[in-house]
Parts: structure tokens; sequence; C-alpha cells
């Protein structure tokens, strides 16, 4: 099925709320297979766009992770509300690459200079608008100019975790990490071969 916009009608937006970002409700006229048209609502949640990156080193066999505190994590049952997770940021109207890169900075005290993009997804396009950008980078020893740990001004409690790949495969399997766009870089690495 191909949706165009002529099997969208008559859209209607209501901010709900705009303190952090824009939760808008949208009632509009959908027009089904059938030919018939049905009223449907839906909310949608706009934080803008995001990136996020797989730092590892071929040599060591590793890879660079963040530890934090996720409020929403915590009240859908994460006991600890701490999250295991690959570097990303929101961009903030930033180039994805440059925003990754200054996020790589930020949140792990590495300074790289050459990311690669492997692909883009909707992270949860049921009520999210954001589309996420992914990118893997090498970090090396001599690049780390900070301690990381997040910005100041964000509020970010950010612990630089530095792990063997084969490690962050079995923290999948077994439920250490379930950031997905963190599954999502770390099986891009395992099936494309980046680190082996």
């Amino acid at each position: 099925m191909n949706v165009t916009k002529s099997r969208i009608k008559n859209i209607r937006k209501e901010v709900l709320s705009d303190n952090w970002y824009t939760l808008s409700k949208y009632t509009y006229e959908y027009q089904k297979e059938d030919g018939k048209w049905e009223t449907q609502i839906r909310e949608s949640y706009d934080r803008g766009n995001g990136a996020a990156i797989l730092l590892y080193n071929k040599q060591k066999g590793t890879i660079i992770l963040t530890k934090q505190f996720r409020m929403p994590t915590y009240v859908n049952g994460n006991p600890s509300g701490m999250m295991i997770e690959v570097c990303a940021g929101l961009l903030d109207g930033a180039h994805p690459e440059d925003c990754i890169k200054k996020e790589v900075e930020e949140e792990t005290g590495y300074q790289i200079h050459h990311v690669k993009k492997v692909f883009e997804s909707y992270m949860s396009p049921g009520s999210v608008t954001e589309i996420l950008h992914f990118f893997i980078g090498e970090y090396e020893e001599q690049m780390k100019v900070g301690d990381g740990g997040g910005a100041e001004d964000e509020s970010e409690n950010i612990e630089v975790l530095e792990v063997l790949f084969d490690r962050a495969l079995d923290m999948i399997s077994n439920g250490e990490i379930k950031d997905a766009k963190t599954i999502m870089l770390v099986q891009y690495a395992s099936i494309n071969n980046i680190i082996q």
C-alpha cells in the first residue's frame, strides 16, 4: 500500500505540550483500501532528529559505551534506571556528522575526525518523529582529550565504559544492554565483521 497525500486529508493539529519538546495531537481523515474514509486520531512527539555512533578499536577488540540514568526506563520497570548505550545525541540543527563528533568528545572524552554513516532509522514510528543517523568510527588512546561524562549544562552524568566487543554481544544476549540503537550498531558491526 502506497500512502500518498491524496489518501490523507483534513489534517488538524493540536499542541498538547511544548515544555521540553513538542507533543501534538493530529486528527485527520484516512482513505482505506476499500476507498472509504475514516477519521483517525494520533499523538506525535517531536524531539528532533539524532545521531548515534559505535566507537571501536580493532587492535584491542574493544568498543566504547556509556552508562547513564534514563528516567523513562525507570518508570517502566528498569529497577536502577541505568542504561548502557552507544554515544548519541540530538542534532539541534547541526549536520549529523558534526553532531556526533561533538557528542563523542562531550560524552566519552575522545576527539575523532573520521566517522562513517552506515544507515538511518525511525526509532519509534508509531509515536515519535525522530530519525536517528547511525555511524561507526575508530578510536585510539591518543585521541583521548578529556574525561567525557557529558555536557554539564545538560545534567548528564555519564560513565564511560570500554568493553571487549565479544563481551558486548554477551551483554545483549543476557539483557545487560537493552537499548535499541546500541543493539543495532553492535549487531551491524558483528554482521559486517567490523571488529573481528
